[in-house]
């Protein structure tokens, strides 16, 4: 049984761990300082961004980090699921597929318009969002500065 609950001051910790395994993922690396401010704006009832945590009997396995935004095209918020890890151990096991489901539960109760995100080309996590979204055609341009 996975419960998705909003994370709290007290999960950094548990966070913390999943966090660093998802850059771990990515082969990735943050300034500490980065890391930490994000925590922080997760937390922040002013911030754009919002944190759920993935629950088993196991302790906390997963988190998906979506930014809420304003868009052009549409008048209600836009959600973008920025970041969403669950633990090599719990993969598998129904805790991604309940974070994206919360995530998607809410945005109905909360009338935003669309959740989306992106994910690398052979993300083997696709194998789930190919039975949760649509993919589009649209391909990303980034500069980093």
């Amino acid at each position: 049984m996975v419960k998705v609950r909003d994370a709290q001051a007290e999960d950094f910790e548990a966070w913390l761990r999943l966090w660093n395994g998802y850059l771990d993922f990515y082969g990735a690396r943050l300034d500490e300082a980065v890391t930490l401010a994000t925590w922080h704006r997760v937390l922040a009832a002013d911030s754009g961004l919002f944190c759920r945590l993935a629950e088993t009997e196991q302790g906390v396995v997963g988190f998906a980090i979506c930014v809420l935004h304003e868009g052009t095209w549409v008048t209600q918020p836009l959600c973008y699921l920025e970041d969403l890890f669950v633990d090599d151990a719990a993969r598998g096991k129904g805790a991604g597929r309940a974070l994206i489901e919360a995530v998607i539960s809410e945005a109905r109760e909360k009338g935003w318009s669309k959740v989306y995100w992106v994910t690398r080309e052979g993300n083997p996590a696709r194998a789930l969002y190919d039975k949760l979204a649509t993919v589009d055609d649209y391909v990303r341009y980034r500069i980093t500065v």
